[in-house]
């Protein structure tokens, strides 16, 4: 119902029915209209296969037992069946035992269980053509006559809005805008100028006959002459996190343009909203040479030439003693080459260190509490600006200002260079976070954490402390992951391996931009990055020797396209 085209229909077709039944995790807008809710079981609760977008089959596997007592869509289609109480996992295997005719079937079950893929399974490949002159010849047919095109896409966070009832994914900074708890009709600057509108003005949007009112989103890098509608939000039944939330482009869309159209009509109307946006919090100044760049050709001509302007002081020129690390010493290297700013890291070190989400009311006062942020940069004319990002996690500065400050010794350096936090010390000055110049520091306001609700105790990392109100906190390099693997290396006497260690946000980054390791060992992945001539250290000109290091960002332009 929710997603459906508008002029489909779903709603009055499903009333239609006399028996109306509803296979869901949740109530939905589709359960509304049903008389029978029937709880289904999560993917990762049951057995079952699926398809990849190849054909390649996988066999599904529970990690877990059913929760809240729920069924998947095998129970239920077997339950008309002559045998109504076979089990999930003898459902799957009895399908695959009928296709594959042979006496080695055991064999072949518990090799396809076990490699998660099932051989041979890929469909054949299908060769397509674009017809070019059909979609010129469409735009030419359809004069724009003053009005703008219309784009439809998948939230960055929700996707179609299925994931809308997840906290996580709701105050995930979206990627570029940096909009949380919200979506938006985003639109250029030049538009924004042309309308008379700027961040949160409110718009008329009229498409078909049909028509939504939405809030401006100015985006930098926009084209011109259209309006981009993310999916997802506007629900009405949805959980607790999205109902209510953004407005429903799915009330524009039809089924004969999914995607994008022409002949959408734009107009200012009266009124004003308030968005929750991460993109000034704690925000570095670009002038003092936060993002490290340059071209490849100049780069291999003079590689020093991507840090221009950029001077640390002498590394012994610090107030602070010398400290030997004679045995394991972390490191971090993040290559901005490689960072497209998805934001996977900041989700992933949510799940891990059990850190609480806030609301959109408490990210508009700034206190959004990911320990790692993903900083955007535009560079450039507003129409066509350079992007780059730049997660900024805490730096674990070897002379660092934080420590000094803290009156009840909180936060403490360790023999193995980590700016430790001690939780049950902490009393909530803010001394740190007032004296750390990459303002990584988070601090929590209110009782932000749910001890109280059964399945989020289930949730909770058990190796990770949960915090509570007045206790300030930050990135820790996942040092639970750290000490589980210097106690395994422990026990069979040996060092530590490189790349035996993977914080959350590394193992989770899908360009493989974040690594991580001991700084010690010159063989170590992470070692070899830092020696690199694109390294360089935030801010370094403070002498605070950061553990965390960025590898510079280089363009290829092709001179055909540049100017």
């Amino acid at each position: 119902v929710f997603t459906a085209p508008v002029e489909l229909g779903m709603r009055d077709r499903i009333q239609k029915a006399t028996l109306r039944a509803h296979l869901s995790q949740y109530e939905n807008e589709t359960s509304a209209v049903c008389q029978w809710l029937l709880p289904e079981t999560h993917y990762l609760e049951t057995w079952g296969d699926a398809r990849a977008f190849d054909g390649t089959v996988t066999i599904q596997q529970p990690l877990i037992q059913p929760l809240y007592g729920g069924r998947s869509a095998y129970q239920i289609l077997q339950t008309l069946t002559g045998s109504p109480d076979t089990s999930p996992y003898q459902i799957v295997k009895g399908y695959w035992a009928a296709q594959h005719k042979g006496a080695d079937f055991e064999a072949w079950w518990r090799r396809a269980v076990h490699d998660g893929v099932v051989e041979s399974t890929a469909l054949p490949t299908k060769t397509w053509s674009i017809h070019g002159e059909a979609i010129t010849e469409k735009l030419r047919q359809k004069k724009m006559g003053g009005k703008m095109e219309v784009i439809f896409r998948p939230d960055p966070t929700i996707y179609d809005g299925r994931f809308s009832n997840s906290g996580w994914l709701q105050e995930l900074p979206k990627p570029i805008t940096k909009l949380t708890w919200d979506n938006a009709a985003i639109i250029s600057p030049g538009d924004a100028h042309r309308l008379g509108v700027e961040n949160g003005s409110m718009l008329e949007l009229a498409y078909q006959g049909r028509k939504l009112r939405a809030p401006v989103w100015v985006q930098p890098g926009h084209v011109d002459q259209a309006v981009t509608l993310h999916l997802g939000y506007g629900r009405t039944h949805a959980g607790r996190a999205g109902t209510g939330v953004g407005f429903n482009p799915y009330g524009l869309r039809t089924a004969s343009a999914m995607w994008q159209d022409l002949g959408l009509d734009v107009r200012k109307i009266s009124g004003s909203y308030a968005f929750a946006s991460t993109q000034m919090d704690h925000v570095l100044d670009a002038s003092r040479h936060i993002i490290h760049k340059g071209d490849i050709a100049d780069y291999r001509k003079n590689p020093a030439s991507v840090h221009e302007g950029a001077e640390a002081p002498p590394r012994a020129l610090t107030m602070y003693p010398e400290f030997p690390y004679p045995g394991y010493a972390w490191g971090m290297a993040i290559d901005l080459n490689s960072c497209t700013g998805c934001s996977a890291c900041v989700v992933a070190c949510q799940a891990e260190n059990n850190i609480a989400v806030v609301g959109k009311d408490q990210v508009r006062r700034g206190r959004a509490m990911h320990w790692i942020r993903v900083d955007t940069y535009y560079n450039g004319q507003p129409n066509d600006p350079a992007i780059y990002n730049q997660p900024v996690p805490c730096m674990q500065c070897e002379d660092a200002p934080c420590e000094l400050v803290c009156p009840v010794q909180a936060t403490t350096h360790s023999a193995e260079g980590l700016n430790d936090m001690v939780y049950n010390r902490c009393v909530g000055t803010r001394y740190c976070s007032n004296n750390c110049p990459y303002k990584v520091r988070r601090f929590n306001f209110y009782l932000y954490s749910d001890y109280e609700t059964p399945s989020l105790k289930l949730l909770h990392n058990p190796d990770v402390t949960v915090r509570s109100r007045g206790v300030m906190e930050k990135c820790t390099y996942c040092v639970q992951r750290i000490n589980s693997a210097k106690i395994d290396a422990e026990k069979q006497n040996r060092k530590v391996a490189d790349g035996e260690i993977q914080t959350a946000c590394q193992a989770t980054c899908p360009t493989e931009a974040i690594i991580f390791g001991n700084i010690n060992d010159p063989n170590s992945r992470v070692s070899k990055m830092k020696a690199e001539e694109r390294n360089y250290a935030l801010l370094a000109e403070l002498n605070t020797r950061p553990r965390t290091t960025y590898l510079a960002t280089l363009r290829n332009p092709n001179p055909e396209f540049e100017g």
